[in-house]
Formats: structure tokens, sequence, C-alpha cells
């Protein structure tokens, strides 16, 4: 038995984890930094290429982050949000890209991919030029396009109208400088930049199997790991400070910690499938991210998109995602994940979700039951001329949403990420998924507030300041600050 002493310990290693790090290794250089992965490398599971939309999810065509009210009037601040949290990840990926002069190319994990968005009928239609209006009205979104004309629809998603009947009529929104981001490769990359540090240890095929508040010391954490290669041994590790970016384990881990925090929370799984074209005939004929209106009672990740796709250099085509009915809470889970959940605390929780999301469950199952050629139907509503030779099926990341207690309901289930941190600040869990690795740096700066506050009133807000300029600025309120510091990452990552 090993005995490993941290002053942070990272349990899993996907994008969350991988920016927590980089954050704290270039605030603090001397931290002693342990990175926990039970599979046999980094960015294995949700933060694969191909187990999630790649979108950078930036508010520019997610219709669900714009609903519209019972009067029509369109809700721009969630939008608002995303966009202002991805642009943060863009500033700190571009400190990187420059402070690595050269080694970092960010072609290597970022491409300009225009993002649109695409309805057809009346009513849809409706919708989408009031999303537009309402958008283009503020700042950020200032450089949104709208079309409702054959002839521009033609020009920016060609593959799409190709066959497409005049009835019924299609509009569509699109902001040229949108993205599509390798979350594995930047993951990647910033494990290798970390990795150069003697104070910095990756232990893969290690799982954690327990978490505990050290005994005598309540503000240090024991945990308890095994390696899965070898000879099984068994580490201890003691630290001052647990980030839990795990995934769907998270919320295991966390309930182990048992901090009171984490009482209520539990969590719902779904998974994920996409058609992949890589025939080049096709491939080319289409560069754009365009995404639609989901499906009565589809949940938002289930939102119909067909995406162009950079993976290692190589273009591809992804339709989907179809969601399904899932107990595993990874990829590379058990089925007996969502048992293992339940608790005395959060079964009130579970029971209530479960009672008013009943449409919910009965989609996901129907979804998961889908026959080949009902697939492809759905991928007919976008390409008109599909055929099944060019599509094969594969399986996207699981997604474990989050359900908590409501006074009013027992429990309700949310779509998003949200941090459970300790009183103390000494341990972090991440639960959730959308838009989550998109808004990581956002998600992370988050954690280092909750958890680091002496820290940045002692130094570390200047240094973050260096890395990310708009820190401690709102993106949303200021309009010289937010053009300023785009322009600066669309030139460095060359998303222009």
């Amino acid at each position: 038995m090993a005995t490993i002493q941290a002053d942070v310990t990272l349990v899993g290693g996907g994008i969350m984890s991988a920016t927590l790090a980089m954050l704290l290794q270039r605030l603090d250089p001397g931290l002693q930094i342990v990175m926990l992965e039970q599979l046999p490398e980094v960015a294995l599971e949700s933060t694969a290429a191909l187990h999630n939309a790649g979108t950078g999810h930036a508010g520019y065509c997610e219709l669900n982050y714009t609903p519209a009210d019972s009067h029509g009037a369109i809700d721009i601040r969630r939008a608002l949000e995303i966009n202002a949290a991805f642009e943060l990840s863009l500033q700190f990926w571009s400190h990187l890209v420059e402070s690595e002069a050269g080694k970092l190319q960010p072609e290597s994990f970022i491409n300009r991919v225009p993002h649109l968005s695409a309805v057809w009928g009346e009513n849809n239609i409706a919708y989408l030029q009031a999303r537009y209006q309402a958008l283009q009205q503020h700042h950020l979104f200032s450089g949104m396009e709208w079309s409702s004309e054959r002839t521009t629809l033609e020009q920016w998603m060609p593959l799409l109208m190709t066959g497409r009947a005049a009835e019924p009529r299609l509009a569509a929104t699109r902001v040229n400088h949108g993205a599509d981001v390798n979350f594995g490769a930047i993951t990647r990359a910033m494990i290798t930049l970390l990795q150069r540090s003697p104070n910095f240890q990756l232990l893969t095929h290690t799982r954690v199997q327990d978490v505990r508040r050290r005994t005598g010391h309540a503000a240090r954490w024991h945990l308890t790991a095994r390696r899965l290669a070898g000879n099984g041994e068994t580490l201890q590790i003691d630290t001052p400070f647990v980030f839990l970016g795990a995934g769907g384990s998270a919320l295991h881990l966390l309930q182990k910690s048992a901090i009171p925090e984490a009482e209520g929370y539990g969590g719902f799984p779904v998974s994920g499938q996409w058609l992949i074209c890589q025939n080049p005939q096709l491939v080319q004929r289409h560069h754009a991210k365009v995404y639609s209106l989901a499906p009565v009672g589809a949940p938002p990740m289930s939102v119909p998109h067909l995406d162009t796709r950079i993976v290692d250099g190589k273009p591809c085509l992804l339709f989907g995602p179809y969601a399904g009915f899932t107990t595993r809470f990874l990829k590379h889970g058990s089925r007996l994940d969502l048992v293992k959940s339940v608790r005395p605390h959060n079964l009130k929780s579970l029971l209530g979700a479960g009672r008013h999301n009943l449409e919910l469950t009965t989609y996901l199952v129907k979804e998961a039951l889908q026959s080949p050629r009902q697939r492809l139907q759905a991928l007919a509503s976008f390409l008109p001329e599909v055929q099944a030779e060019d599509w094969q099926l594969a399986h996207a990341g699981k997604r474990v949403q989050i359900i908590k207690r409501c006074q009013h309901k027992w429990g309700k289930l949310e779509f998003g990420t949200e941090i459970v941190a300790a009183a103390d600040g000494s341990l972090a869990a991440l639960l959730g998924a959308s838009p989550g690795a998109s808004v990581s740096v956002k998600t992370m700066l988050d954690v280092i507030q909750r958890c680091f506050a002496p820290q940045l009133a002692a130094g570390w807000s200047a240094r973050l300041k260096q890395m990310i300029p708009s820190y401690g600025e709102s993106l949303i309120d200021d309009a010289e600050l937010a053009a300023r510091v785009r322009q600066q990452t669309l030139d460095t990552l060359k998303l222009v």
C-alpha cells in the first residue's frame, strides 16, 4: 500500500479536471497536483470527440436556450449567459496558444464551423424570426444573420437544400464565426503541458473507491484508490482539496464523501447515439452545424442537429443525437449505477422527479427502441435525399442529468451543470451535463472562487486577469470589452 500527499486531488481525466488543473498550476506552480483516471487514457468518456456534439455551445444555434413565453416573447437571458461563458473558454485557450509559442496549434482542437438554426413551418419560422430580432439587438449576437430566401439558404447549407420541396418553407439564422471543438484534443494537450511539471502526477487505470474526511482533520480528505493494472496496488491519498470531475461517477463519490450539501441529489442517466457519415462527396458539401427544434417531450440533449466535425484533422458529419434510456452513469459503467445511487436522503427527490417526468421516460424508451428505418426518417427531415449506406450508427457518451430537492414537487429534474461544494471549500463536485465542456473554464473559475477565496484575495485574481482579460467583468454589459476580447480570440484561434 502506497501513500500519496497532494495539495490538490482531481478525480477524473476529462475536460473539467484538466481545466481546473491547468488553471491552478498556472496560478501556483508549486501546488502538488494528482489526477486519477480509471480508464487507460484520459478523455475517453464524455470528453471524447465523438461522445459529444463538439459545438462549443455559445447560444448561437441552440434553440432550447431561448424559450418563448405564451405571448411569443423570447427570453434571451440564458443564451447571453452561455455565450459569455463560452467566451471565457476561448480566452483561456487563446492564452495557452500564445503562451506556448507555437507548441499548441489551435487547429488541433478548434476550427471555424458556422452555427446555424434552421426550422420549417410558419409557426416555427415566426419563432425563429422573433428569436433573431431579440438576439441581434445585443452586442454579443450582433453578427447573426437571418434568411428565408432559398438562394441564400442554398449557399449556407447546400446539402440540406438539395431535393427539398418548396413547402414547407424553410428559414435559418447563421453566425459565421462559430466553432467545432475537439474537447478530447484540448484535454490531452492541457494534460501534456501539465506533465512537464514535476509537481503534477497522472495516475490512469486507477479507480477511486472511497472519499472520506480524515479522522481528526476535518479540512483534509483521505481517498482510497486501487490500481486496475499490474498487481492491483491500493493507494491512499491524503489531500486538503478534492475535485470530483468523474462524469456520472461524480455522484457516487459525492455521496461517499457524506458532506451535508450533497443530500437530496440524485441522477437521471440518458444515453445517446449518432449517425455518422464519412463519405467525402457528402462531407465536402456541408460545412456547418445546423440545429433545429426538439420534438415535444424530448430532453434538451435530443435537439436534432447535423454537424460538421473535424476529428484529428479529418472532417465527417454527425446527425442526432438519438436519446435513449439507460441505467449506466458512464459509457464504461455498470448497469447497476442508477440503483447504487439511491439513498434514503434522495429517495424523495427521485420519486418526485420520476412522477413528474413519466412522459420523458416513455419518450426515451421509445427512442432506444427505434429501428434503423425510423432513425433515417428523422435524418430525412434534414437531408431529403438521404441514402442509408452513407451513414453508420455510433454510440455517444452517457449524460447524468441532475435530480435535486424541490419544495413543491419533492424533487425536480434539471438540465444543466451544477457545482456542489462543501461549506469549507475542501471538496467540490461537478454534476449534470450540457453545456458542460463548452463552459468548462467558467465552471472551474466558479470552483476556484468558492474553494480558494483566500488565494484569490492574495493575488490570484490579478493572475487570472492576465490569462482571461475579461475576468471579473461582464461581457454581457460591456460592449467594448466584448468586442475587443472576441476579436483577439478569433484571431488567435484562427476562427476568422
